[in-house]
């Protein structure tokens, strides 16, 4: 049985975008043997979390939409664009679900930001780089991020990456943002940046026994040709297939 993998619909007032987007993250999860559910976001909490319980991994996708600056206790910068409440919302049902059930968590761009803000951080809501961070999807290849050696993140993008390893994965990305982490929230450590300003690309959770991974960039849309693209949704589909499998020996052996 494949592992089945939550993902909201990625915006609630804009169904050209969310038809375009949500295809490449279900195409992801197909590829990496996972069966991707659709979270719909015009549901009620409690049909919602019907849908989220029969799942064994979220994936957070990107998103038009900016977080709420209130979330984080700042005030808007002219540059933020308009929350998405019903998007929001879905979120924190998944996040609470996989925290409180240890799910693993996979989390794109928005994904990364609304993982982080959920954990008690904060973000930078308009980037100023040299860097073209908000270079777009038609843009392959936007720039470089070097990512901890010693990290979860360098272990699946480099194949296995030895735990004593001193130098830097580096890598190169695709690039689709305005807004970055700050302050990075409660069990998360920043574990991959941009080279050229320090902006934070990559977190991971500080617990070992729980798959939290969030990139800032778009894995989804180069499964095709990027093996490292293609490792970070099979990590993420072979820790929900192991806690799966935990969980049907522990129910067996009562």
């Amino acid at each position: 049985m494949r592992p089945r993998i939550a993902i909201p619909v990625p915006h609630a007032g804009d169904p050209a975008y969310a038809g375009r987007s949500l295809p490449q993250y279900e195409h992801a999860v197909e590829m990496a043997g996972g069966e991707p559910v659709r979270i719909p976001l015009d549901q009620s909490p409690e049909d919602v979390m019907k849908l989220i319980e029969r799942c064994d991994a979220v994936v957070l996708p990107g998103s038009k939409a900016d977080v709420d600056p209130a979330k984080y206790g700042a005030p808007r910068h002219p540059q933020t664009a308009n929350a998405d409440s019903r998007r929001d919302t879905v979120d924190e049902l998944l996040l609470q679900d996989a925290y409180n059930m240890h799910k693993p968590v996979l989390g794109i761009c928005y994904g990364l930001q609304i993982l982080n803000v959920y954990r008690t951080g904060t973000l930078l809501q308009h980037l100023e780089s040299p860097v073209n961070h908000d270079a777009g999807r038609k843009v392959p290849v936007a720039h470089s991020v070097e990512v901890d050696p010693k990290s979860k993140l360098a272990e699946i993008v480099a194949a296995g990456t030895p735990a004593d390893r001193q130098t830097s994965v580096v890598m190169n990305v695709n690039s689709s943002h305005h807004q970055a982490v700050h302050v990075v929230g409660d069990g998360l450590r920043a574990v991959a940046r941009s080279p050229q300003d320090g902006v934070i690309e990559a977190v991971e959770g500080t617990s070992r026994d729980h798959f939290v991974l969030a990139v800032q960039w778009h894995p989804e849309r180069s499964v095709d040709d990027d093996e490292p693209s293609r490792a970070i949704f099979r990590a993420l589909v072979e820790a929900a297939r192991a806690r799966h499998e935990k969980l049907v020996g522990e129910f067996e052996g009562l």
